[in-house]
Parts: structure tokens; sequence; C-alpha cells
């Protein structure tokens, strides 16, 4: 088998989810295709749920020990047959015709290594949401489409994982790094397209769907600032001054003033200001992250976002 795409679908742990994800490309219109599932480690009911899966398209790579998501991504790509490789997460899901269009806009390209993603719908318990909410402008740089808002909603510029497809040859050029504990996903847009001959195109269609279930996980538990503070100081070259500060103030500083400590607020805002360039809008998303509570700022948000419509009543969309 010579497959033209292969999916690749890191896991761990989450078979009920993994089958899902699995059938939604199996399902997909475009069939030149192949599935590497990477099993991040040791984990047998995974195993015995693939291999109840008949489907000669199908791959399974078990790995013996953890490499973390990044790392199975990488394993992945390493073993795969197509020439063209999309990204899916274990607990997401595509929609039928994914690949299909994917591929067409990656084969009009005038791009030797484009990059072509696609909206997603957001399904959290209040509602679906559909990201990115707007498309990057004329000449807007990546990096500040990426990290920076121009507006109080979340969502503006994200480019989720599950909706990325590129070339093969791009991410054996580009690797995603293992040594992030998060942030792989920026990371990796950055440095890739500072690589030569490669652009980014954003499809109009939402195409997968990004599941984000409630969370238990306590905010402490769950953040680490100054390990995102150290990524955009050893990223500062990939982004540009805008992008830096709004990073900090808005990224950085969201987690410091979610684990209480003020005794960072000054010196990450004197950060932002001395090396990035800092807009209105990011001076007043961190003020707002300090000393309005985290729960009104969400009941806020989602108010709004029934008032502008960025809440999407999407229920009647089969998979």
């Amino acid at each position: 088998m010579n497959p033209v795409v292969s999916a690749i679908i890191p896991t761990r742990n989450r078979p009920e989810v993994l089958i899902r994800a699995v059938n939604s490309v199996l399902g997909q219109t475009y069939q030149d295709l192949e599935v590497i599932v990477v099993v991040d480690g040791p984990d047998e009911p995974t195993l015995k749920a693939l291999h109840q899966i008949d489907d000669s398209r199908l791959r399974i790579i078990a790995l013996s020990a953890s490499l973390g998501g990044a790392g199975a991504r990488n394993a992945g790509v390493e073993s795969a047959q197509g020439v063209w490789i999309a990204f899916l997460d274990d607990d997401d899901e595509w929609f039928p015709t994914k690949i299909e269009l994917q591929l067409a806009a990656a084969e009009q390209s005038t791009s030797g290594l484009p990059i072509i993603a696609c909206p997603v719908i957001a399904r959290r318990p209040q509602g679906d949401f559909i990201y990115p909410r707007r498309h990057p402008k004329p000449s807007e740089p990546l990096s500040e489409y990426l990290l920076a808002r121009n507006s109080l909603s979340f969502g503006e510029g994200l480019l989720q994982t599950s909706g990325i497809f590129t070339k093969r040859e791009l991410l054996e050029k580009v690797p995603f790094r293992t040594d992030l504990r998060k942030h792989q996903d920026w990371d990796w847009l950055l440095r890739a397209t500072n690589s030569q001959d490669v652009e980014v195109k954003i499809l109009e269609q939402p195409l997968a769907i990004w599941h984000r279930p409630k969370q238990n996980k306590s905010i402490s538990s769950t953040l680490d600032w100054s390990h995102s503070l150290k990524w955009i100081q050893e990223s500062r070259n990939l982004v540009s001054p805008r992008a830096y500060a709004a990073f900090v103030l808005v990224e950085v500083g969201a987690q410091a003033a979610a684990q209480g400590l003020w005794t960072e607020f000054l010196p990450l805002l004197w950060q932002a200001v001395r090396i990035g360039r800092p807009q209105p809008i990011d001076f007043f998303l961190y003020f707002g992250m300090w000393f309005i509570p985290r729960d009104t700022r969400h009941l806020y948000r989602w108010l709004r976002g029934k008032k502008t419509g960025d809440t999407q009543n999407i229920g009647s969309v089969q998979i």
C-alpha cells in the first residue's frame, strides 16, 4: 500500500474516544489513506480495542515507553508512507470531507510546502463554538494572528492540531519539539513557517470537532506560567514585538493571575513593555485577568457570545 495521505493519531489510555476518532478517518470520502495510531506507552485496553477494527488501512505503533504527544506525533511521521500528513487528537473527530477538501487546497497551492488548516467546532458543555473566529488580515504576521488578541473573546486566531494538514517533507524537516510540556502546536507552526516555501492557508468551513468536556483539574495543577514565559523568551526571534508582548501579558499573565502570584504582576508587565510592543487591548486584558474574578470574566464572554453570535447551534451537523 502506498497511500497519498497518512493520518496520525497519538493516544494513551483513552480507547473509548479513540475508536470514534479512528472511525472518523476510515469514513473519509477520500479513501487513499492510512491511519497510524501511535499508542504512547504500554496500554493493553487500547490495543485490544484497536485490534477489533477490521480495516487494512489501520496501522498500530505501540511504543514501549511514553514519549508524550509531540514524541508520539514524530514517531508517526517517521513511520508514515503518505506524501501528506494530517493529525488528529484521539478525543476529536473529522467530518467526512476533511481530507478531500484539504488535499484539493494543498494541490492548488503555489507553495512547495503548504500548511492547510481548517476551522474546528469546539464542543463544550455550554454549546458549540467555531474557531478560529477570523482569518488573518493581509500582511498580518502569523505570530500575531496566533498569539495576540484584538477583542475580549477567545479563539480569534486559534489553529487546532486536528485541523492541520501538510507535507511529510516539512514535518521531517521541522519535527515537533519533545522538550515542551505545552505550546507544542504554536511552536511548530512558528518554526515551520520560518522555513522557505511555506505558506498557511485556512479553509472557510469547519471540518473537525474539537471535544472540550469540562475539566475537573484545579487551575494550580494545570498551569505553569514560568514554562510559558521561558518558551516565549526562547522564541523571541520567531515572533513580532506585538506578539511577544501580547503573549506575556495575556497567556503568561493569565496563568500567573490564576495562581494568585502577585509578586509577578509588575515584572511581567515590565517585560512586555521593555521587550515587546503591547497594544491597549493587551493592557486591558492583563489588568482584567488580575482584578476581575475568573467566573465573572467567563460569564461576560458567554453573554457577549450569545449576543454577537459567537455561540453557534450546530446540533444538526452530522459526522
